[in-house]
């Protein structure tokens, strides 16, 4: 890669042996972000580490490594903005490790580990943010209130919400059960029971009239043949007395 051309091939090949254990194995709290472009920029998330200002913090920074790595030590910023004594405006960071501490045996899992130590114990004595050095020296109250302030307007991490996909869930559900309901802007209503009974009596005074009938009909039919068989019965005891 391009980006590549002014690291000799043997730091090329310790640099991905570095990620590659860095990716493996993490340092707490930080995260190695792999750039498709080249290992001359490295970049990492660092999580705002517990019972400091920047705690729930994510913090993106990159290290950019020189043609004459590993002999001078690689520059550190802040991608994200934060407010630190020992983090210039710009995104600059300052500390020993990546000055006069530096030697060619230090390795990038040390570098983004003193970083992040930055965030637990600042040094104001060095401050690049003179702001914030003062502040802290004088005021940490203040100091803290301020450094809160930074991480939650552009750390902050997004929290997890498990019940959101229920609770849209129901809501789509309500929505569908709304819209089947309603027809030409009208809801639909149950119907009330109250007309159910009235369609009921309606429907069986309507047709009970015809059941009577048929039950008359189906009496008298009956009648009539009995009084028919008793007529013969009457009509041939009479011709039997006249024989005698």
């Amino acid at each position: 890669m391009a980006a590549n051309e002014n690291l000799p091939p043997n730091v090329i090949k310790q640099l991905a042996k570095e990620l590659k254990n860095l990716n493996e194995t993490p340092p707490e709290g930080i995260k190695v972000i792999v750039n498709d472009d080249g290992f001359s920029t490295i970049y990492a998330d660092i999580e705002g580490p517990a019972g400091t200002p920047y705690e729930n913090g994510i913090f993106r920074m990159r290290l950019l490594l020189s043609h004459d790595f590993p002999c001078s030590p690689p520059k550190g910023y802040f991608m994200t903005k934060i407010f630190h004594p020992n983090i210039a405006t710009n995104g600059e960071i300052c500390v020993n490790t990546l000055k006069k501490d530096w030697t060619p045996s230090l390795g990038l899992r040390h570098v983004l580990t003193v970083i992040r130590c930055l965030l637990i114990e600042p040094f104001p004595e060095s401050a690049l943010n003179e702001q914030a050095g003062k502040m802290l020296l004088e005021d940490y109250e203040e100091y803290a209130r301020h450094a809160r302030l930074y991480t939650g307007i552009h750390a902050l991490k997004p929290k997890l919400k498990p019940e959101t996909g229920v609770r849209s869930e129901s809501t789509t559900g309500r929505n569908v059960d709304q819209k089947d309901t309603v027809c030409s802007g009208r809801a639909l209503l149950p119907p009330n029971p109250l007309t159910v009974q009235d369609q009921n009596v309606v429907v069986v005074s309507a047709t009970e009239p015809s059941v009577r009938a048929q039950a008359i009909q189906r009496k008298e039919g009956v009648v009539a043949v009995k009084a028919h068989v008793d007529k013969k019965r009457m009509d041939a005891r009479k011709k039997s007395l006249r024989r005698l």
